[in-house]
C-alpha cells in the first residue's frame, strides 16, 4: 500500500515537472511503474493464458482477444520492459498476450515472427520496427487477414499501420538532446551521435530533428557534429563504435546516444577509460545509475527517457481499442487507456497518425538512485 501511495504522489509530481519543460533539472520523476513492473518480471516468450484470478476488464477497454507484441530483438532491455507493460495491460483487460523477441535486430527476423503470428490468427500485432519500410508486405498480409496493426517506439510506414504509439514528440526529444549537448560541451566543440540501426525510424527522426535545430539557431554555431555512428543496438558493436569515435576524434567532447543499448555501452567505455569525453542521450535508470554524475569520475552528467513500461501498456490499450472498434486510427479520435487515462490520436510527421505518451524526463544525480529501483 505504501508503494502505491508513493507511486501516486510521484506521478502527480511528474506532471508539474513536465509543465515546466523537459530541459529543467527537476527532482520529480515520471509516472511510476506498477508493483509488478518494478519487480521486472521477465516477459514470456510464448503466449500465456491469463491467470484464473486475473483482474476484470477495466472501464474503457473491453476484455478478451489475443494481442501480440513484437520487439526489436531478444536481449534489448528497453523492449523487455515494454513487453512487461504490454503483458500487464493485456492481463488487466482479460486478454491473452503473445510476446515475441526476434533473435536479431533485423527486419528479416521480425518478418519471420510476424508471419508466424498471422498463422496463429492473433487479433492484433504491435511492433517496434527495426526498419520503417521493410515490414510493409508482411504487415499488409496481416491486415488482409483481419489483424489490427499498430507500431510502438519505432514506427513502420503509413501503409503498414493503423496508428503509432510514440514515446514523445520528435521535436521535443530533439530539442532536449540538442540542449544537453550544448550544455555539456559548454556551447562549442566536437560532438558525435551513437545511434541504433541506420534504418530505425525513431532514431533517424530524432537525429534529423537535432540537426535541424542546430542548423536553425546561431546559438549552436560553434558545435561541430563529426559523425553519426551505428551500433545496431548490439552491446559489443556499440562498444566498438564508441572506441572508434575516441580514436578518430581526439578533440571530441560529447557523445549523444539516443538508444538505451548504445548509451549503456558508451558509458562503460568512457568511465572505464577515464575519458574526458562526456555522454548524454536516452537510457534506462537501472542500467545507467553508476555512470550518472556531474564530476570527473562519472561519464554521464544526465540523460533523458520516458517510462518504457507505460509505453508498452499504452501499446496494449491501443491494440485493444483497435480490435474492439473503439478507434480506427484516425486523427481526432479519443479512447481510454485503462487507468492511464484518456488519449487522443493526432497527426504524425509522416502523414499518418500517432498517440503520444508524454514528454521526455531528465534523470540526473538528484533522482537517479530513486528511479534505478523502478526500471
Amino acid at each position: 500500500m505504501k508503494k502505491k501511495v508513493l507511486s501516486a504522489i510521484l506521478s502527480v509530481a511528474m506532471v508539474a515537472t513536465l509543465l515546466a519543460g523537459c530541459g529543467s533539472a527537476a527532482e520529480e520523476a515520471p509516472a511510476a511503474a506498477t508493483e509488478e513492473a518494478a519487480a521486472e518480471e521477465a516477459p514470456a516468450e510464448e503466449a500465456e493464458a491469463p491467470a484464473e484470478d486475473a483482474a476484470p476488464a477495466e472501464e474503457g477497454a473491453a476484455g478478451g482477444g489475443t494481442y501480440a507484441f513484437v520487439s526489436k530483438s531478444a536481449g534489448n532491455p528497453f523492449n523487455e520492459r515494454q513487453a512487461t507493460g504490454f503483458e500487464e495491460a493485456v492481463k488487466a483487460i482479460g486478454g491473452t498476450a503473445i510476446i515475441q523477441h526476434p533473435e536479431s535486430a533485423t527486419a528479416d527476423a521480425q518478418i519471420t515472427v510476424i508471419q508466424s503470428l498471422i498463422s496463429q490468427n492473433v487479433d492484433s500485432i504491435c511492433v517496434a520496427a527495426n526498419d520503417e519500410n521493410a515490414l510493409q508486405a508482411a504487415l499488409e498480409e496481416a491486415a488482409a487477414a483481419g489483424i489490427k496493426v499498430c507500431s510502438v517506439d519505432s514506427t513502420v510506414n503509413v501503409a503498414s499501420r493503423l496508428t503509432h504509439v510514440n514515446q514523445a514528440g520528435v521535436t521535443e526529444i530533439g530539442q532536449c538532446l540538442m540542449d544537453a549537448v550544448y550544455d555539456i560541451t559548454g556551447g562549442e566543440g566536437q560532438w558525435a551521435i551513437l545511434s541504433a540501426t541506420s534504418q530505425a525510424a525513431n532514431q533517424n527522426a530524432w537525429i534529423e530533428s537535432m540537426k535541424e535545430i542546430q542548423a536553425a539557431d546561431e546559438k549552436y554555431a560553434k558545435l561541430e557534429l563529426v559523425e553519426v555512428a551505428y551500433g545496431d543496438d548490439e552491446p559489443q558493436k556499440s562498444t566498438d563504435q564508441t572506441q572508434a569515435l575516441l580514436q578518430n576524434y581526439p578533440d571530441l567532447k560529447v557523445i549523444c546516444a539516443p538508444t538505451t543499448v548504445g548509451i549503456a555501452a558508451a558509458a562503460k567505455v568512457l568511465q572505464d577509460q577515464g575519458s574526458s569525453v562526456k555522454l548524454t542521450g536516452l537510457g534506462l535508470p537501472s542500467e545507467m545509475a553508476e555512470y550518472i554524475g556531474d564530476d570527473d569520475a562519472h561519464s554521464c552528467p544526465y540523460m533523458f527517457l520516458w517510462n518504457p513500461i507505460d509505453l508498452g501498456r499504452l501499446g496494449a490499450y491501443t491494440s485493444a481499442a483497435l480490435v474492439n472498434g473503439d478507434i480506427t486510427g484516425a486523427a481526432g479520435e479519443t479512447f481510454t487507456a485503462g487507468d492511464m487515462g484518456d488519449y487522443e490520436i493526432v497527426t504524425a510527421g509522416d502523414g499518418g497518425t500517432e498517440i503520444i505518451l508524454g514528454a521526455p524526463f531528465k534523470f540526473d544525480p538528484s533522482n537517479i538512485e530513486e528511479w534505478k529501483e523502478v526500471y
